[in-house]
Formats: structure tokens, C-alpha cells, sequence
């Protein structure tokens, strides 16, 4: 995309301190420059992004876990992105209300066992799922991750990928974003920590939801 050689309005902007504002925001772009974030494997991927693709709804700011004792996909993507949580959410702390996340997105997904809870602050609330010998399937599967870990393998992978080039899984990221695509993934022993999932669909057998004093 062609830049714009317009002057903008801060540079018409006499030189003195910024406003409280404008400098958590520039630390925030400065720190999506140049933040890595490790997959599982070992792969390195640059969080670059400023507001992309992530989840497409305002995040509630409680971080939730999910494990799996295996997850398989067919189509995978992975690029960096920003969640964002509703004005003077109280979940916000010293974030500003934004969260640098990794989205992957999987265009089909099996996972076996698997468990997802968050803490309510005493107790927490936990679901499982796919404990039965029928996997939980899903379709468009994409999840945004400030922790992912797992022994993981992929076929065909492609590392360094320009986002917005994409084609594995269905889903185009932004330009100019580094991220990477495979074939296919495995990962077994898998842990998240997630601020949002999407899914087109998700099935879920024996599905079974409580409150307990341990997570996953």
C-alpha cells in the first residue's frame, strides 16, 4: 500500500512533552517491533503487528488454559496480532487494555482430552471434552495465545511468510506481518493460554462443565 505524503497533524505539533497518552501508545508499537514469541518447537516468530486479525469481538482480559493431550490440524497459520478489551475495562491493569497475542488458525482441528478453565478468583471454571474416545473437532479454528507449548511437528512448513500472503488455512493476515504456514501441525502435551478462541464450528462430546479448585 502506497504512503500518504500528506504532513500530518503531529508534525504540525510544536516540540515539547507528549501527552501521558501518546507515549504509552508509542511504546506499545515499539514493543510489537521487536517482541519475539516462541512456538512450540522452537520456531521463532516476530510479534510486528498493530491491531490485526485476533479476535474480532472486545476481550474480557482473563486469560483462560487449555490443554490437550494431542491436537492435529490440516492448514495452519500463525502471525502476530493485538486484542483489545472495552474502555476502562477493569481487567486492563498497566496494559492499556490491549494484550500482544500469537493467532494461529488451523482450517480443521482434532483435539483429544481436552481441558479449558479459567480462574474466577477462588474457584475455577473447567470444561472437558473428547475424554471418550471421540475426539473435539473443529472448523476454523483460531485461537489467541500469549503461551503456547507442546512438542510439536508440521509438514511443509514455509517461516518468514508475509501474513497477508497466506493460504493454508483459509485466512489472509496483514501486510507486511511475519508469520509462518504448514501444511499440517501436531502437537502433543499441548498448553495454551488463551484470550479469545473462534471457531466455525465446535464439536464437543462428552462434554462436561464444573467448578473446581484446580484448573487444567
Amino acid at each position: 500500500m502506497a504512503e500518504s505524503v500528506e504532513p500530518t497533524a503531529e508534525s504540525a505539533e510544536p516540540a515539547g512533552p507528549a501527552p501521558a497518552g501518546r507515549g504509552r501508545v508509542r511504546l506499545k508499537r515499539a514493543a510489537l517491533m521487536g517482541i519475539p514469541a516462541c512456538l512450540a518447537g522452537g520456531v521463532l516468530m516476530a510479534l510486528t503487528a498493530q491491531g490485526v486479525i485476533g479476535a474480532q469481538f472486545a476481550i474480557s482480559g482473563m486469560a483462560f488454559t487449555v490443554t490437550a493431550d494431542q491436537l492435529q490440524g490440516n492448514g495452519f497459520e500463525q502471525f502476530g496480532g493485538l486484542d483489545n478489551m472495552i474502555p476502562n475495562s477493569p481487567n486492563a491493569g498497566d496494559t492499556g487494555g490491549q494484550v500482544i497475542v500469537a493467532v494461529s488458525v488451523i482450517k480443521s482441528a482434532s483435539l483429544t482430552n481436552l481441558c479449558q478453565s479459567v480462574n474466577l478468583g477462588g474457584t475455577n471454571l473447567r470444561i472437558t471434552a473428547g475424554d471418550n474416545g471421540t475426539p473435539v473437532t473443529a472448523a476454523g479454528l483460531t485461537t489467541d495465545s500469549d503461551v503456547l507449548s507442546g512438542d510439536a511437528s508440521f509438514n511443509n512448513i514455509e517461516v518468514g511468510g508475509d501474513a497477508s500472503t497466506f493460504d493454508k488455512a483459509g485466512v489472509q493476515g496483514p501486510e507486511g506481518v511475519f508469520g509462518q504456514q504448514a501444511d499440517t501441525v501436531t502437537i502433543n502435551h499441548l498448553r495454551q493460554d488463551n484470550y479469545a478462541t473462534t471457531a466455525a464450528t465446535f464439536k464437543l462430546p462428552n462434554l462436561h462443565l464444573s467448578f473446581s479448585d484446580t484448573g487444567c
